[in-house]
């Protein structure tokens, strides 16, 4: 009998510990290796376990009651952050799905998952038919109504539907703008504008801990167009409607999606957006927040745009045999200068430097001046390098990535170039040297 109630004991436990699985097939398998599953909050991702892709592209997890249910990301390949895909886990059932490079996520088992595909799916059905009645010119009014119709029936279904659900979280926020009687496209853009985000709970935790408010806002950005306003312009006038409409959200959330869609703009070189985000917003939020990293990066970004002055710095020049340390600022001898970062550990910097020497030997040297900054962890191999390009004023960076100059001027990679006009303003920033020549060749 004792023996009997300690197996029970046991037991007991496995009974509470219920496990519910989250498992997947990727295609095609070959390009698949692993899978890492975090729980994701408003603040953090927590890390809950890794497994292999098998040979047929098959992967399984378990979760015990301990994991709670909410969003949950799933990374299948590296950079992690552009590799991944958010699933709704609500701890009451398993999830099985179907994921395929060119096609996309199919959900094979989930009910919250399900909804979420159907109703996306459905809501761009009549969000296609919507656009081919504008596209066409058409003056069926009716018929245009029907539509309208059959949307706000649709959004109604699933909002039913998913009643009960995380997924409804996510069905109401998507709510869209439906017109009650005929308006031409004209009206009709203008108030998709107006009421882009009026369903949106931005100090919503869900929707936080996913990537709709992210989608949703770069959608508003990149998408929403304006007749009359340049590229420039329209981006400006929908980052402060964002920044409206998200008024009443708290500061943490403003600063994330702003930093958000200020990467954006950085990484697509439109730097003049970029900085009116920074000091528009961002660096007041970053400043209540106590972010100095962030505003130490933004005002290195904005000090390093075409159009500023290039940051100051010492070298030293051999004039009549004799050594005399100048200022950047101070050295007026060219049209133009080329500022160089690069380092003789670099294999590619080696490879274009002789290109590099040739071409810039090849020009007025009132018309150009080149000076390099060898980002280096030691003298010796770069001092070497440098007898090879006499001409080129040499400027030793040691301390390498974290030297003075290098950091002043947010430079992550070598070789890395910097065009400046006479009066030392930065004019450009050529991505390689076929860039670079295309550039002084053309002015």
């Amino acid at each position: 009998m004792i023996n009997k109630l300690f197996f029970l004991f046991l037991s007991l436990p496995m009974l509470v510990l219920a496990q519910h699985s989250v498992k997947g097939s990727f295609t095609p398998a070959k390009d698949f290796k692993f899978v890492i599953l975090y729980k994701v909050t408003p603040t953090s991702s927590e890390y809950i376990s890794n497994v292999s892709v098998n040979e047929a592209g098959d992967f399984e997890f378990q979760l015990d009651s301990t994991h709670n249910a909410g969003m949950y990301r799933l990374v299948y390949a590296l950079p992690q952050e552009e590799n991944n895909f958010d699933i709704i886990y609500n701890a009451r059932e398993d999830i099985e799905f179907n994921y395929n490079t060119e096609t996309g996520i199919d959900f094979v088992n989930s009910i919250e998952n399900k909804l979420i595909t159907s109703y996306t799916t459905s809501m761009g059905v009549v969000s296609n038919s919507i656009g081919n009645f504008f596209r066409q010119e058409s003056t069926d009014t009716l018929a245009l109504h029907n539509i309208f119709v059959t949307q706000k029936q649709t959004q109604q279904e699933f909002e039913k539907a998913a009643e009960g659900t995380i997924a409804l979280n996510f069905i109401k926020a998507n709510r869209p703008y439906i017109p009650e009687e005929f308006q031409d496209i004209k009206t009709y853009v203008q108030n998709l504008r107006t009421h882009f985000f009026n369903a949106v709970d931005f100090d919503n935790e869900i929707l936080q801990s996913s990537n709709f408010l992210i989608e949703r806002t770069l959608n508003y950005v990149f998408g929403m167009a304006s007749k009359g306003e340049t590229e420039i312009e329209i981006y400006k006038t929908n980052i402060d409607d964002v920044v409206m409409a998200m008024a009443s959200a708290k500061d943490t959330v403003k600063l994330t999606l702003l930093k958000i869609v200020w990467q954006q703009m950085a990484d697509t070189n439109i730097e003049e957006v970029a900085n009116y985000i920074a000091d528009t917003y961002i660096l007041d939020l970053a400043t209540t927040l106590g972010d100095a990293a962030l505003v130490e990066e933004l005002n290195l970004y904005k000090n390093t745009s075409i159009g500023a002055i290039a940051p100051d710095f010492d070298f030293e020049l051999e004039l009549n045999g004799k050594k005399q340390t100048t200022k950047l600022s101070r050295y007026n001898e060219a049209e133009r200068y080329l500022l160089v970062f690069w380092s003789s550990s670099c294999g590619h910097c080696l490879k274009a430097m002789p290109e590099l020497y040739s071409y810039i030997e090849s020009k007025d040297q009132k018309h150009i001046k080149a000076i390099l900054v060898g980002l280096e962890d030691e003298p010796f191999k770069w001092r070497n390098e440098t007898f090879n390009y006499p001409n080129f004023i040499h400027v030793l960076g040691l301390g390498k990535w974290n030297n003075s100059i290098g950091k002043a001027y947010n430079v992550k990679a070598t070789p890395f170039y910097y065009i400046l006009d006479k009066d030392k303003k930065i004019i450009a920033k050529p991505y390689d040297l076929e860039a670079l020549k295309t550039f002084l060749d053309g002015k």
